[in-house]
């Protein structure tokens, strides 16, 4: 294996755990702390808000500094970080206690978005597919966490579920700066080289092309925020959708994390289609058909239980999952190199923010109407992200691009 496989290897691995982490929670506190502390789901649910504004609000500055010191150095502090933060929240032995370790780890898991996708971006081979592959197995941690977790209650107890993949996490950080110290030597000294000075005029944007770039990017991150309440509201609230709706299939907290896995899983081979299909008809016609997806099946979900609500879940995580490399992608194809992790950081203030705020949505619909409310709300929010694609350029702009071509279906690497 060549050296850039391999670093594309650890930062495949790096997105499964920053995803499985963030959602180790939701499974506990669905399936165990809800008894064993005495409190509700409503009421455990805004104990995992501090981890998600962390990982919101901490991704700016990890993208700063990963920009002008070493993007390789923040990934390694990212793997040990995460993973030492998660052993000492198994020790947490009160609600208070286990939020303060939730956003230790959300400030740790914050550095992987804005930082490995910006590594993703500069390297070679088709943009949306390497974002695709990558979103996969990130969307395998999320599959994961609810598939290891329910696992790990019923043969050890839910300490190990965070004890466990922080060992992990730890080796896999050791590892790293060991094979790939002298990337991080030689782009710390390049980050904090100075700018190589370019041809006056060269990248003068004309007011069309400002235009555009500036109705880009508000679509971008209001798409981004819609999405964010899609995505955080199915995967945080599926182990217990299936707790409530699937009682002939699962009977156990294993089985619920096997089912939940194999959606997540089978959902996630969505976005490797949908990053073929960025790099072939680009982002805007397969960005309406992913909301379109999420609309049709948000809709049918209310009242569904048993196998019918397993086919359905499955189809709009295919929705959820499939939209996810598609603003990465935008991104990746109008930022410039040098400020591509800052970019990429700010992209996922928004993400992790609205995340965030979604969870007291999700306690606040399921404590006063049930799961079927939730799902109608999605529908909406789908609807939302259906009219804001419709205004997507159909060419996606690059750094280099003088005029705009008529056409996007041909990508060009930033």
């Amino acid at each position: 294996m060549s050296r850039d496989r391999l670093h594309y290897l650890f930062l495949n691995i790096g997105h499964f755990l920053d995803h499985l982490f963030m959602l180790i929670f939701a499974t506990v506190a669905a399936l165990v702390l809800t008894n064993e502390w005495g409190v509700s789901y409503a009421e455990m649910v805004p104990y995992a808000m501090p981890g998600f504004i962390a990982f919101g609000v901490f991704s700016l500055p990890a993208g700063w500094l990963a920009d002008r010191f070493s993007r390789e150095a923040m990934i390694g502090v990212f793997f040990v970080g995460i993973g030492l933060a998660s052993i000492g929240t198994a020790f947490a032995t009160t609600p208070v206690e286990l939020a303060i370790g939730l956003f230790v780890v959300g400030v740790f898991a914050a550095i992987y978005h804005p930082v490995g996708l910006a590594l993703i971006a500069g390297g070679s081979g088709p943009l949306g597919m390497s974002i695709a592959v990558n979103g996969v197995w990130g969307n395998l941690g999320v599959g994961s966490a609810a598939l290891l977790t329910g696992a790990m209650i019923d043969a050890i107890n839910w300490q190990a579920a965070f004890v466990i993949p922080g060992i992990v996490s730890v080796v896999c950080g050791i590892a790293y700066v060991a094979l790939f110290r002298d990337r991080m030597a030689l782009n710390a000294r390049n980050a904090t080289a100075p700018p190589t000075a370019t041809r006056t005029g060269t990248n003068e944007v004309e007011p069309d092309q400002r235009r555009l770039l500036i109705r880009l990017v508000m679509i971008i991150f209001f798409t981004t925020a819609v999405g964010s309440i899609i995505f955080q509201s199915t995967t945080f609230a599926l182990p217990k959708v299936f707790e409530e709706r699937l009682g002939d299939i699962a009977g156990s907290a294993t089985m619920i994390g096997w089912l939940a896995f194999v959606v997540f899983a089978v959902a996630s081979l969505a976005q490797v289609a949908v990053g073929l299909s960025l790099d072939r008809f680009g982002a805007r016609t397969v960005f309406l058909v992913v909301a379109t997806i999420q609309i049709i099946f948000f809709a049918m979900m209310p009242g569904l239980t048993d196998v019918w609500a397993l086919a359905v879940a499955l189809a709009f995580m295919v929705g959820a999952f499939g939209q996810i490399p598609i603003n990465d992608y935008m991104i990746g194809r109008t930022a410039k190199s040098e400020l591509r992790a800052s970019i990429y950081g700010a992209r996922y203030v928004v993400t992790f923010v609205v995340l965030a705020a979604t969870l007291p949505l999700i306690s606040w619909v399921h404590a006063t109407w049930g799961f079927d409310m939730l799902f109608r709300i999605l529908a909406v929010a789908a609807v939302a992200l259906f009219l804001a694609v419709l205004l997507l350029p159909q060419r996606i702009p690059t750094p280099e691009d003088g005029e705009l071509a008529p056409s996007d279906a041909t990508p060009a690497r930033a």
